[in-house]
């Protein structure tokens, strides 16, 4: 199945993060296996797997898509500061389905050239945005997964409610993704509440003692 695919299913739509370090925690587990990971997400009911493949912030490559697509049989979104058509060629040959495109960094030219390739390669992409005017970018570039990310990439701060307010200017038809923050199955009521399809959950999954529990609890699973 491919991601956007992945993202339409019954249910709630949980995008799991793999991921050793960040940026606002430091190292969170730097000896994480991510085919282990990707088999406990899948047990776990997540609809897709999203891969760090940035090395000197989140001590991500390539090769952990290539571990975790040989573990389970779950989309892979490459998550990484995706800016060239040689990088997403790297991560589509390393297993990725979709690819995550980051509206700040890209100009418009630049945004709808990758988002071209990415379709090319028979892949999907997730736009990422963080206010209105980058929503309006994504849309006009022909975005059709499109990801509010409620952590400010410059103060790295999160407010749930950037989530809230800003899936609603996001037009019916494309596939909304809340992004960054989301810890419990209250948070992920609220911002279904106000409009999100899908939700991607990192840091809670990352951390957590027992994932495979964790995701069944944020799903509502048995």
């Amino acid at each position: 199945m491919q991601f956007k695919e992945s993202l339409k299913k019954p249910g709630t739509r949980i995008i799991a993060e793999f991921k050793r370090a960040s940026p606002s925690l430091g190292d969170i587990d730097v000896t994480a296996d991510p085919a282990e990971r990707a088999r406990m997400y899948e047990a776990g009911g997540a609809a897709a797997m999203s891969v760090l493949c940035e090395g000197p912030r989140f001590k991500g490559s390539p090769e952990d898509l290539r571990r975790a697509k040989g573990a389970a049989d779950l989309p892979l979104l490459a998550k990484d500061f995706i800016s060239t058509k040689e990088r997403l060629l790297e991560v589509r040959d390393a297993g990725a389905s979709a690819a995550l495109l980051i509206v700040r960094y890209l100009d418009d030219a630049l945004l709808a050239e990758l988002l071209a390739t990415t379709r090319a390669l028979g892949m999907d992409a997730l736009v990422e945005a963080h206010t209105a005017e980058e929503i309006r970018r994504a849309v006009d570039a022909g975005a059709d997964i499109i990801g509010v990310n409620c952590r400010d990439l410059e103060t790295l701060s999160v407010d749930l409610s950037v989530s809230e307010r800003l899936l609603g200017e996001i037009p019916d038809g494309i596939v909304r993704v809340a992004e960054s923050g989301v810890r419990t199955r209250a948070d992920i009521e609220r911002l279904a509440a106000a409009g999100a399809d899908a939700f991607l959950v990192g840091t809670t999954l990352m951390k957590s003692p027992d994932p495979v529990r964790q995701l069944r609890a944020l799903i509502c699973l048995a």
